[in-house]
């Protein structure tokens, strides 16, 4: 038996011994329904894939969905699977963490998918950015070019204010 089943087994023995007490005429299907129990709880099943739901209760039993739920053996179910104590099968542990990783990847697909439509953004607002940098390059350039020729020219005096590129410093300087 594994860690699980010798933690698991008492429990469940325990409440299916305080529900015989209980319910002196436990039927036919009651004690097929706390076996098949059982079997799913050591990580034995016989038919199904050894989850502890009650459709595989059921199959494992040979019982109907509405005989288990009429049966007083429902409810200690219940009562076992809701104490702390006992431990569910290896294999039902193993789902409910695959689910929780699932859970946990999708999420963070979505946060990926966010930050990637963010950065896009950003990259798309930067490339606008260097397109306006370069144009404002090109414009100061092919000024400069024009300077650089005038002066190269040797002409006195020609040099002439482009537009817009005149600093408050130069104002200041030329009246005074």
């Amino acid at each position: 038996m594994t860690d699980s089943a010798d933690q698991t087994l008492p429990v469940v023995q325990a409440a299916f011994a305080r529900l015989t007490r209980e319910n002196s005429e436990l039927s036919d299907i009651d004690r097929r329904i706390m076996r098949a129990f059982e079997q799913l709880m050591l990580g034995r099943p016989e038919i199904t894939d050894g989850r502890t739901s009650a459709v595989n209760i059921c199959a494992e039993a040979g019982v109907s969905r509405a005989s288990y739920y009429r049966s007083p053996v429902s409810a200690a179910i219940k009562e076992v699977l809701g104490a702390p104590q006992a431990k569910r099968p290896e294999a039902d542990e193993l789902r409910q963490e695959i689910a929780r990783l699932k859970k946990t990847v999708q999420e963070l697909r979505s946060e990926k998918a966010v930050e990637i439509r963010e950065l896009r953004s950003t990259v798309a607002a930067y490339a606008n950015q260097i397109q306006i940098l370069a144009l404002r390059n090109a414009q100061l350039e092919a000024d400069a070019q024009r300077l650089q020729a005038q002066v190269a020219g040797g002409q006195e005096r020609v040099v002439r204010q482009l537009k817009g590129t005149r600093t408050p410093t130069e104002t200041a300087l030329e009246q005074s």
